[in-house]
């Protein structure tokens, strides 16, 4: 009984100690594997997909991507440093790149690691389009969703003292999580899907972040509805396990005020 009772006081004090919060939305999180072990592990399984993967040649439309994924990673980092978070931009060296694939998909990786698929071009007709999926995927990087999913599968698969020796031998249990959380070669290209909830909170920080960045939020609305008119019987690897269209659309519409208000700014 008494390493039980030490068990659970050891896993009260790491879950107190890896706390932490969203920015933008202020959602409570746990956070129990530190940035720097996200980012390495992370920075790895990006490398190695990177060296694999057929950079695009069209160059009018890499040059699209990189150009508004930069003018949203600058509006966003213009914010955490408005917002007494500028600590946090360590924790980014933001890359964006188009890769010849007819999926249509797109990605980011920890840090900012953004790779957007030529399949999922066809869907933006417009800059603004872009926006709403890279700003999309921005918003899973700063809100740390890797690392709160990690952090899950660390308390789903060790309790008590197991979990105290799991963290503190950091290396291999963080490299073991990342292979199930965004591993090459996991299901829907590097990374896995994210949860109903963390797709939500991307899609509410995206629009805000696109805003920032000068382009319009409703453009996210055109883009989602051109998506799901686009189906054709299969679902899209990006749609796959998202909220459902009309709930994404009401939930981007239920934000979309909140958005306009930095757009008009």
């Amino acid at each position: 009984m008494t390493r039980i009772l030490l068990a659970l006081c050891i896993s009260m004090l790491l879950l107190l100690s890896g706390c932490g919060s969203v920015p933008l939305t202020g959602r409570q999180q746990i956070l129990l594997v530190s940035d720097s072990d996200v980012l390495t592990t992370s920075l790895t399984q990006y490398s190695e997909f990177m060296k694999s993967a057929k950079v695009s040649t069209n160059k009018t439309k890499t040059d699209m991507v990189v150009r508004v994924g930069r003018k949203i990673a600058a509006a966003t980092e213009a914010y955490l440093k408005a917002n007494g978070m500028e600590a946090e931009l360590k924790n980014f060296a933001w890359e964006f790149n188009l890769v010849q694939s007819a999926d249509v998909n797109a990605f980011c990786m920890p840090g900012g690691k953004i790779v957007v698929y030529e399949g999922i071009l066809p869907f933006m007709a417009t800059d603004d389009e872009l926006a709403a999926v890279l700003g999309h995927e921005v918003a899973h990087a700063v809100a740390k969703h890797a690392n709160e999913r990690m952090s899950q599968q660390v308390l789903a698969e060790a309790g008590g003292t197991v979990l105290q020796e799991s963290l503190g031998k950091k290396s291999s249990t963080v490299q073991a999580l990342a292979g199930t959380v965004y591993g090459l070669g996991a299901q829907y290209g590097v990374m896995l899907p994210f949860s109903r909830k963390h797709e939500y909170e991307a899609d509410r920080m995206g629009l805000i972040f696109m805003a920032m960045a000068g382009y319009n939020p409703q453009a996210a609305i055109t883009f989602w509805t051109k998506m799901a008119q686009g189906k054709s019987g299969s679902v899209p690897e990006f749609m796959s396990t998202h909220p459902s269209d009309a709930n994404r659309i009401a939930e981007l519409n239920r934000y979309m005020q909140e958005a306009m208000q930095h757009y008009k700014k």
